[in-house]
């Protein structure tokens, strides 16, 4: 092997470390400050949390789904931002930073994005359920149509 090209296979292994590293690191390790809870949580978890906060005013869910497919069915008490539309960032802006937010998606791959865009908004509590709607379908929760 020439020096060149153990060069190259040092150069790439301390790459590939550093990208494993980099995924490596939480959501709230990159966003979130002091005060803030933002965070990833279980369907199970964001069940308790949507019990624990029947009927207060302080708490919202919210569907990042368009607004069709928010009408086929969504969680009771959700309201729908649907993320796509062009004004989405400016609804966005217009909520609460103080109240407490449940986030989800049709998985959660969107909602994690606006998760982050939350936190850095200077949102207090925002939680994201993981495996979004198609995981509470899966596993046969209510849903209003």
């Amino acid at each position: 092997m020439t020096a060149k090209s153990r060069c190259i296979l040092t150069v790439l292994g301390l790459s590939m470390a550093a990208l494993i590293l980099l995924c490596t690191c939480s959501r709230e390790e990159a966003v979130e400050s002091p005060g803030q809870v933002i965070e990833d949580i279980k369907l199970e978890e964001a069940f308790t949390l949507m019990e624990d906060n029947r009927g207060s005013d302080d708490f919202i869910i919210i569907d990042l789904r368009s607004a069709e497919k928010y009408a086929n069915g969504h969680i009771e008490k959700a309201i729908n931002l649907d993320c796509g539309s062009p004004d989405f960032n400016q609804q966005l802006d217009g909520l609460d930073r103080d109240k407490v937010y449940l986030l989800y998606s049709r998985t959660d791959a969107v909602s994690g994005k606006v998760l982050d865009i939350m936190a850095e908004l200077g949102f207090v509590e925002v939680h994201n359920m993981l495996g979004g709607m198609e995981r509470w379908e899966e596993i046969g929760l209510p849903q209003v149509k």
